[in-house]
């Protein structure tokens, strides 16, 4: 059984929330505070395996209860956010203080029960990663890695896919680019609005333009385009020219939106002109698509286990073939640059 703290200030919140785990076999619901003092105390009474934790509280705000949880007693976290530009960027600082995931509080954005459905298996996966103080410090060392002396890029197009974990690592790969770096596409499972916020935090740490995608957005070098969170993004063609759509339609792998539509796309547009990088998360989004893209003639990368926060979708990715080169996150840019080079001779 997965222990599972609840740390919410809304007595709905922690009602909705206890009642969506305790449906699930594999879900324990060890306690539920309305505050970090109170969480406080249950830690350290009932030793839960993973928390949900709001951000905006009383008495202590969740992102300083972060920092000190993650300090003295680390656990894997799931951050419960606010559909608000304030909500959407606390809890990216949140993630990069050590959260392993984010999801909006219900409301607008889920119904009850797709919200249920999405607190599960997040956290199921949170439960799996093992967040200690040596991991975070490696995580803040690693921003500090240059861009300089990187390989010059040409005009492939880079295509990222991520999942639980992928915020972190496309920081590490983004910082790490040059400014005339391929022209990337990106789908990172995130809800809707936060992709903004993503967006403009990464953007101003790469020395390449980073931003939410709009419909019918030039790919360029130089450039990377985010999937807006609850829409699907497709490359297409037109001469010489690549460019996204920004579309709604089913959820594929039940995400919108999905790394699988995204590499289908990129396959059939761009075919041996493309890269393809499948990073950390949970499940299997992502790995039909590469398949595509590799057959298409794609170089596709899938990161390694030891630098994943979930080894799902790099692993199935690798199970079945898709993947023809497996990668370490710290070497990821540099290994991407290489092959953009070559492959423009």
């Amino acid at each position: 059984m997965i222990r599972v703290l609840i740390v919410d200030d809304s007595a709905i919140v922690r009602q909705v929330f206890g009642q969506g785990i305790a449906k699930d076999a594999d879900l324990e619901v060890v306690g539920a505070a309305p505050d970090p003092y109170v969480a406080r105390d249950l830690i350290r009474e009932r030793s839960p395996d993973v928390l949900t934790l709001d951000i905006e509280m009383p008495r202590m705000d969740g992102l300083t209860f972060l920092r000190k949880l993650m300090r003295y007693h680390p656990l894997p976290v799931v951050v419960v956010s606010s559909l608000t530009p304030k909500g959407g960027e606390l809890a990216l600082e949140a993630m990069e203080a050590g959260a392993v995931d984010v999801m909006c509080k219900p409301g607008a954005a889920y119904t009850v029960g797709d919200m249920t459905e999405d607190l599960v298996e997040k956290l199921k996966a949170a439960a799996q990663v093992r967040i200690n103080r040596q991991a975070l410090a490696h995580r803040i060392a690693s921003k500090s890695v240059s861009a300089e002396a990187l390989a010059r890029t040409t005009q492939q197009v880079l295509a990222i896919g991520a999942s639980t974990g992928g915020t972190v690592a496309l920081e590490s790969i983004l910082r790490s680019m040059p400014p005339n770096g391929p022209g990337t596409v990106i789908t990172q499972h995130m809800p809707a609005f936060f992709t903004r916020s993503f967006a403009a935090r990464l953007d101003g740490v790469s020395a390449m333009e980073v931003r939410e995608a709009r419909d019918n957005d030039s790919v360029l070098p130089g450039v990377a385009l985010i999937a807006p969170g609850d829409r699907h993004l497709l490359l297409r063609r037109s001469g010489a020219r690549y460019y996204v759509n920004v579309k709604n339609g089913p959820r594929i792998n039940r995400h919108r939106p999905s790394v699988d539509v995204m590499f289908r796309s990129v396959g059939k547009a761009a075919g041996k002109n493309a890269i393809g990088v499948i990073l950390t998360g949970m499940g299997g989004d992502g790995a039909r698509g590469m398949l595509e893209m590799k057959d298409a003639g794609a170089v596709t990368i899938a990161q390694d286990e030891a630098s994943c926060v979930v080894f799902g979708m790099p692993k199935v990715a690798i199970d079945t073939g898709a993947a023809q080169e497996v990668v370490p996150l710290d070497r990821m840019p540099r290994r991407v640059l290489e092959l953009s080079e070559k492959r423009s001779n």
